[in-house]
């Protein structure tokens, strides 16, 4: 059973898109994600495309590495497809195989949202890759501490936050310890389908969930014994600041794809 998550695990590299500000690639990341829900055509589609595109370029980030994240909610880009294309029933007949028939417009539909969330999930993954998890929780925690007016604790929630994308790395090499433990001891996970593959991944449960409160545990220890409070007044080791040369023109591309798009949008 080969058990591979790299959700939340960063890729080193020097590029223009590792070395902009987290808040810039946090705001910019979820501006697309809320454009793709615009998509509605083939030419606001290329769009987006082109540029999800030109950041992977600018990044350096191995193809490979970056769909490896994808990999694991694949299943839902496919039941999203299946579902369009049969239960959407606009345009021509263009197949029918006794009741099951497609039409033109399921298929335009099952390409149209599919790649669309396909393009939202590279972008949510390229900011993963390129961001290192500390710096993108200090960057949520910037971009909502004027909540913290109206009682909302942003302090707290990021440091969740960071804590759950510190420990996806560290509970997935836990995981293949595991299996590698109950594979020496005879234990047979390399079930065929879904239901073997659902029923050869109970043994692994309790074990992980034991390790799982094992660390959160000592977390919570060594957070007590360095006196941890977080809230109102505390510090950063690694301060944001914005340089104008380096993060305004890629601030300028987000604001003219968005003009492009709705500018694409109008026309069509």
């Amino acid at each position: 059973m080969a058990l591979r998550v790299s959700i939340g695990q960063y890729y080193s590299a020097d590029s223009v898109i590792h070395r902009l500000d987290p808040r810039i690639k946090l705001t910019a990341t979820v501006v697309f994600m809320v454009s793709c829900f615009f998509v509605s055509s083939a030419a606001t589609l290329a769009l987006a495309a082109v540029a999800v595109g030109a950041c992977i370029a600018l990044a350096h980030v191995p193809a490979g590495r970056l769909l490896s994240q994808i990999r694991p909610i694949a299943l839902f880009l496919v039941v999203t497809s299946v579902i369009n294309l049969f239960f959407v029933q606009t345009g021509d007949l263009a197949a029918s195989l006794g009741p099951i028939r497609i039409f033109t417009g399921g298929i335009e539909a099952a390409l149209l949202y599919t790649l669309r969330f396909f393009l939202l999930l590279l972008a949510g993954s390229l900011l993963m890759l390129t961001t290192q998890p500390v710096a993108l929780t200090d960057a949520a925690e910037k971009l909502l501490a004027p909540l913290e007016r109206w009682g909302v604790p942003v302090s707290q929630v990021t440091l969740i936050l960071s804590i759950a994308l510190r420990f996806v790395p560290t509970l997935s090499q836990e995981t293949r310890n595991i299996v590698a433990a109950q594979t020496a001891r005879g234990a047979d996970l390399e079930g065929k389908g879904a239901i073997a593959y659902a029923r050869a991944c109970v043994p692994l449960l309790v074990p992980l969930f034991a390790s799982a409160l094992r660390h959160a545990e000592n977390l919570g220890r060594a957070m007590e014994a360095r006196c941890y409070t977080g809230g109102a007044g505390r510090t950063h080791y690694h301060e944001l600041k914005l340089v104008a040369r380096r993060d305004l023109p890629f601030a300028f591309g987000v604001a003219l794809y968005l003009a492009a798009l709705v500018a694409l949008s109008l026309l069509a």
